[in-house]
């Protein structure tokens, strides 16, 4: 396998070591060690393969967290974002360009919403609609001011910023990261009981993962979204949905809430909305909600860039047929069948919905971090979150034999 000219120029790299090694230990020493990541270094990939820096192939099972939802490079991402990079790129929104106004009407169109706030990452997404529902509860609910509060779920992942993790319950996001940010309230995922217990005269909204990502790919109890979104309308509250990794057909609908007919007045998106090639988020939902932002109050450099929005187009018009919706639903009904069968079998439980499953070991048997390592050697990249779940999330361009390749790789993981 020829480098590319960037492998080659690389001074740090002059002494020849130019091996998977080399640049493993070159991210050890310079980067920060807020990873820790499988022992692979990734060169090229094309759909659901990864060939690294040997010429060795791998099976991507973990797409990029959702990220890759349309797989690696796909061709028309990638034809939209070289057409726009001849272009231009980069405005900021001082000016109006060509791209902003069909990427959010198109994406309204194909959310179902009225409005659309443009960021780049995920995080930036669930902040920026924290920040749109506490000035909703001031201006329109009547809250006084800087009393609001925002219910959250236990367990939940939404991102990494100070505010964002000042409403985890997970120690590693929280610990040695304080002062916290206040005005949230958590309670049990899953447990409409307790949601409406803690709501008050001063809860602007509900924020909720439809399916816990980080967690381990837990699906809440059948009616518990549709309890949430009753909860919220009986109490004037707004509903605000985190679709960042459950979204744009990951689960089988456009939206994971969509399995149960739930709407949200709010849904954070990222991801996936990049196509892999760049960070696209946005915060999409009611004229009602998201009007109350005027000018000067909120934005971002980038957010809404033209290639961004040349990028958000091609994603949107890969789902506006629900040719990927399909897919999903039909390969992940495959997926959840042959993973259920090895519960009782070194697995405890499988959860999850279409191309996304969490694969919970059973007690006595290997660590997750052992079973992506195992699958590491077997040529399929996976990977765990906490000790005992392995995380599955293949591109939705997989193949029925791509995707039997890689649950007998699992297989032979768990009981090697």
């Amino acid at each position: 396998m020829t480098l590319t000219a960037d492998h080659r120029d690389t001074p740090a790299m002059a002494d020849g070591q130019r091996s998977a090694a080399g640049f493993i230990a070159l991210d050890e020493r310079w980067s920060t060690h807020n990873y820790h990541p499988l022992p692979v270094v990734i060169a090229e990939a094309e759909g659901a393969w990864v060939t690294d820096v040997d010429g060795e192939r791998y099976l991507d099972f973990l797409a990029g967290y959702s990220a890759l939802n349309f797989g690696h490079r796909h061709p028309a991402l990638v034809a939209a974002a070289v057409a726009q990079l001849g272009r231009v790129t980069l405005t900021s929104r001082a000016f109006h360009h060509d791209q902003l106004g069909p990427y959010c009407a198109e994406l309204a169109e194909l959310t179902g919403t009225e409005m659309v706030l443009p960021m780049n990452s995920g995080a930036e997404a669930v902040e920026s609609a924290l920040k749109v529902a506490r000035k909703w509860a001031y201006r329109v609910k009547g809250v006084p001011a800087d009393a609001a509060e925002i219910v959250v779920a236990g367990s939940n992942f939404h991102g990494r910023t100070t505010t964002i993790i000042s409403f985890s319950t997970d120690p590693v996001a929280r610990n040695d990261f304080g002062p916290f940010t206040p005005g949230f309230v958590a309670v049990k995922y899953g447990d409409a009981e307790a949601l409406e217990s803690v709501i008050t005269d001063r809860t602007a909204a509900v924020l909720v993962e439809p399916i816990q990502g980080e967690a381990g790919v837990v699906v809440p109890p059948a009616g518990y979204l549709r309890d949430v979104r009753r909860i919220c309308d009986e109490n004037g509250v707004l509903m605000i949905a985190d679709e960042i990794q459950s979204g744009l057909a990951r689960t089988g609908p456009l939206f994971a809430l969509d399995h149960e007919g739930v709407r949200a007045d709010i849904y954070t998106l990222g991801k996936a909305l990049g196509g892999g090639i760049l960070p696209v988020s946005a915060v999409v939902g009611s004229r009602s909600v998201l009007g109350v932002l005027r000018p000067g109050e909120h934005g971002s450099t980038f957010g809404g860039n033209p290639l961004a929005c040349a990028v958000g187009r091609a994603v949107i018009r890969l789902l506006a047929p629900g040719t990927f919706q399909d897919r999903s639903r039909v390969l992940g009904e495959h997926l959840h069948a042959r993973l259920g069968d090895l519960v009782g079998h070194g697995v405890a439980e499988v959860r999850g919905r279409g191309l996304w499953a969490g694969v919970e070991i059973a007690p006595g048997g290997p660590t997750a971090r052992q079973v992506s390592e195992r699958l590491l050697r077997l040529g399929v990249l996976c990977k765990e979150t906490h000790d005992t779940t392995l995380r599955v999330a293949p591109p939705l361009v997989i193949t029925k034999d791509e995707l039997d390749h890689g649950i007998d790789a699992i297989i032979a993981a768990i009981r090697a």
